[in-house]
């Protein structure tokens, strides 16, 4: 990905002159004659070099590696929820009565789709350093995920208008359990959209602040997009595994 000039002042001129500095050797007088890092590295930047700087560069830092592991204790949470509902709903019981889905679900399902797609545009905006465009898809982003949260709440009151609970259907139990649990982690992920807000608000010319705001963007978007392909799998359980 090319760092682009939407956001054309202090910002973009400055990591550009920087890059040009760092990477290509000439600004750096080190070594023997300023044109190559005496150990041969003359190909990238130098790791030791505070003025080198690569946007595109995965860096395995703090927020990468526990958002991963987050990532993988999310997946463990909600497959171990998958498979008892798979067990229960395969065994026939006489309990087990299930339900069309309230409206509100399928309006759910499309509002998180949608917000993945606005958080899709914010990252990329950000990458080409048009900073403004990306704080308003993140806005929107934020939003949507706000709108999921009450379209949820609809649902549930939905349900309990029809006299449908936790007790006495299994069915109805999981689809509270399941739904409820996706709905708070999905709040986390609003909470982490507000941090990526306050990074992106205002205009910087550091780099070591851009390069912390690329990066938990990245990582709130690994996780937001990742509930997004839970909530459907969740969405095909309900609907179509009954």
């Amino acid at each position: 990905m090319k760092v682009g000039t939407v956001e054309t002042l202090p910002e973009v001129k400055e990591i550009s002159k920087k890059r040009r500095g760092g990477s290509l050797g000439g600004g750096s007088n080190r070594g023997n004659g300023g044109g190559r890092d005496p150990g041969g590295g003359g190909n990238g930047p130098d790791p030791g070099d505070k003025n080198s700087y690569d946007p595109n560069a995965f860096v395995p830092d703090k927020s990468r590696v526990l958002t991963g592991v987050l990532l993988v204790i999310v997946m463990m949470t909600f497959g171990g929820l998958a498979s008892a509902y798979i067990v229960i709903a395969t065994n026939g019981a006489a309990e087990w009565h299930p339900f069309l889905l309230p409206i509100q679900v399928w309006i759910s399902t499309v509002i998180l789709l949608a917000s993945s797609g606005t958080y899709h545009v914010a990252w990329k905006k950000l990458d080409v350093m048009d900073r403004e465009s990306a704080k308003r898809w993140f806005i929107a982003t934020t939003v949507l995920g706000a709108a999921f949260i009450s379209s949820q709440l609809l649902a549930w009151f939905e349900l309990r208008s029809q006299g449908l609970y936790m007790s006495g259907n299994p069915y109805a139990g999981f689809f509270y359990i399941l739904t409820g649990v996706h709905a708070v982690h999905v709040l986390g992920g609003i909470t982490a959209l507000s941090s990526v807000l306050l990074q992106v608000w205002y205009p910087t010319r550091n780099e070591n602040k851009i390069l912390k705001r690329r990066t938990i963007a990245q990582v709130v978007g690994w996780y937001w997009h990742f509930m997004d392909g839970v909530w459907i799998v969740l969405f095909m359980l309900l609907g179509f595994w009954k």
